[in-house]
C-alpha cells in the first residue's frame, strides 16, 4: 500500500443549521449567539472559517424531530437537542456561498427518499454558484420519524439502503457527466448557446431508478462535488472505501482511530484507488483558551449546561433504539443495534472503559467527543499533533462547542500554532474544494 502522504492537515467544521453541534448545551452558553434563524448567524460563521483557512464547513441534517426517546419529541425540543431545529442546509449554503470566497460547502442529503435528478440539478446549481466548492454528505436514512414524513411506514433494511445509495450515486454520476466540460459555447454571434453534440441522454434503467436525463446544467466546475460518507457498519465503510473523497467518523480513543484510518486506506486500496485521494477526519469538540485553567473553566460551564436527557435523546435516535427503556444507572448493555454503528461503536467502547451508566453516559455523549482537545492553545495543538503523526487521521472536523466564541478562540489561537509548525495552510492553494483536499478532478465517464 502507498503510505504516502502530505504532512498537512485537513480542517472542516462540522456545524447545524440549528442548535451547535459541538455540545447540547452549547446554544445555553452565555456567549453563545442564539440568533439561529438569522442569515447573518451563518455567514458569519462562514467567515470565521475563512478566516481561518478552513477546508470547508459541513452542515449535518435529519428529516425529522427525533421521537426515538420515549416515543416523543419531547426531549429534544425543550432542551435543544441537536434535532430539535434544522434549516434546509443546502438554502443555508447558497447564503454563505455569496459572502465566501474560498470555503468549502457540504451539505447532508439522503438518498433514501429523494430522487437522483433533483440532487444532481441541486449540487451542481451549488458548484457552479460557488465557483467548485459544493460537498455532498451522503447518508441512507434510517429513522421511522424521518420515513413517516415522506409518507413510508416501513424503512428499508441496512443492505438496501446502501443498495439505493449506490445505485443514486451512479446515477448522478452519469448526470453530471451528459454534459462535456466544453458543452457550453454562449457564442452569441453564430448563434450557439451549447453544443448538442456534446450533450446526452443517460437512458438509466436499474432497479431503483428510471432516468432519461440529460440534465439541465452543464458539467459542474469540479467533475462532481466532493463526496462526504460517514458509515461505519462493514456495509458503511465499503461504501465509504468506493465512494468517498472524505470520512467523518468519532472515536474515542486515539487507538481506535489508528485501527480505522489503517483498515480504511486498505479497503480503498482494494477498489483500485490511491489511499491518499480517501481524507479521514475525525470529529472532535476542541475547548480552548489562552490559559489551561481558562479552557477547564469553560468546560465545567458547558458541562452544566448539559442535561444528560438532551444526550440520550440524540443517542436514541442515533443507534435508532430507546434508552429510556433500560435502567437509568447501569451500563449500556451489548446489543445489535438498527442504527449507526459508528456511534454504538465510540460509546460502547467508552462503556467499557469506564463503566459509565446510561444517565452518566448521555451527558458524556451530550458534552461531546473526545475531551482530550480541551487545554491552551499548546496542549490542543501538541494532542492534533499526535493524533496525525500517529496516522490516526489527515486532518479533523472541528466540533464547536458554543458559536461564534468557540470558533473564534480556536482561529485565534490553535490555526496560527498549526501554521508555525507548517501543519496547516497559511493560504489557500487553488479555489475549488478539491485544490483544498488535494484532489483530484474526475474525469467524465
Amino acid at each position: 500500500m502507498n503510505t504516502s502522504r502530505n504532512d498537512s492537515m485537513h480542517l472542516a467544521a462540522f456545524a447545524l443549521a440549528g442548535p451547535v453541534s459541538g455540545c447540547h448545551g452549547g446554544w445555553r452558553h452565555p456567549a453563545a449567539d442564539t440568533n439561529l434563524l438569522s442569515a447573518g448567524y451563518y455567514t458569519r460563521l462562514g467567515q470565521l472559517l475563512e478566516q481561518g483557512r478552513f477546508d470547508m464547513l459541513f452542515l449535518a441534517d435529519i428529516l425529522a424531530i427525533p421521537r426515538r426517546y420515549g416515543n416523543s419529541i419531547d426531549s429534544q425540543v425543550r432542551l435543544g437537542a441537536l434535532g430539535a431545529l434544522r434549516l434546509d442546509p443546502m438554502i443555508v449554503l447558497s447564503i454563505v456561498a455569496a459572502a465566501t470566497r474560498h470555503l468549502g460547502l457540504a451539505s447532508t442529503i439522503s438518498t433514501s427518499y429523494f430522487d437522483p435528478y433533483p440532487i444532481a440539478r441541486a449540487l451542481a446549481s451549488l458548484d457552479h454558484l460557488s465557483a467548485g466548492r459544493a460537498a455532498w454528505n451522503i447518508v441512507t436514512s434510517f429513522q421511522q420519524a424521518e420515513a413517516a414524513n415522506f409518507g413510508l411506514t416501513e424503512q428499508l433494511d441496512r443492505n438496501e439502503r446502501y443498495e439505493r445509495a449506490e445505485e443514486f450515486l451512479e446515477v448522478t454520476c452519469k448526470l453530471w457527466d451528459s454534459w462535456d466540460d466544453d458543452a457550453l459555447k454562449l457564442d452569441t454571434q453564430t448563434p450557439l448557446f451549447a453544443d448538442p453534440a456534446k450533450i446526452r441522454s443517460i437512458n438509466h434503467q436499474g432497479k431503483w431508478f428510471s432516468v432519461q436525463g440529460p440534465l439541465n446544467v452543464s458539467r459542474p466546475p469540479q467533475g462532481r462535488p466532493v463526496f462526504i460518507q460517514a458509515g461505519a457498519s462493514g456495509r458503511g465503510r465499503d461504501f465509504a472505501a468506493r465512494w468517498a473523497d472524505v470520512i467523518f467518523v468519532t472515536h474515542s480513543s486515539l487507538e481506535s482511530a489508528q485501527a480505522f484510518y489503517k483498515e480504511m486506506k486498505e479497503r480503498a486500496v482494494q477498489h483500485g484507488r490511491d489511499p491518499d485521494s480517501l481524507k479521514i477526519l475525525p470529529g472532535i469538540v476542541p475547548i480552548v483558551a489562552e490559559t489551561e485553567a481558562m479552557a477547564l473553566a469553560q468546560e465545567d460551564i458547558l458541562k452544566g449546561l448539559t442535561d444528560p436527557e438532551a444526550g440520550l435523546s440524540t443517542l436514541s435516535y442515533h443507534l435508532d433504539i430507546d434508552l429510556s427503556a433500560f435502567p437509568q444507572d447501569e451500563v449500556l448493555p451489548d446489543m445489535d443495534v438498527p442504527g449507526v454503528q459508528g456511534h454504538y461503536q465510540e460509546v460502547a467502547e467508552l462503556t467499557r472503559k469506564r463503566g459509565l451508566g446510561l444517565r452518566a453516559l448521555g451527558h458524556h455523549y451530550g458534552i461531546g467527543p473526545l475531551r482530550d482537545f480541551v487545554g491552551d492553545a499548546d496542549k490542543v495543538t501538541d494532542t492534533m499533533r499526535t493524533w496525525h503523526a500517529a496516522r490516526a487521521c489527515d486532518g479533523f472536523m472541528i466540533q464547536v462547542p458554543y458559536l461564534p466564541g468557540g470558533l473564534e478562540n480556536f482561529v485565534r489561537l490553535v490555526v496560527p500554532r498549526l501554521q508555525d509548525q507548517n501543519l496547516f495552510r497559511r493560504e489557500y492553494d487553488g479555489t475549488t474544494l478539491r485544490d483544498h483536499l488535494g484532489l483530484a478532478r474526475p474525469e467524465r465517464n
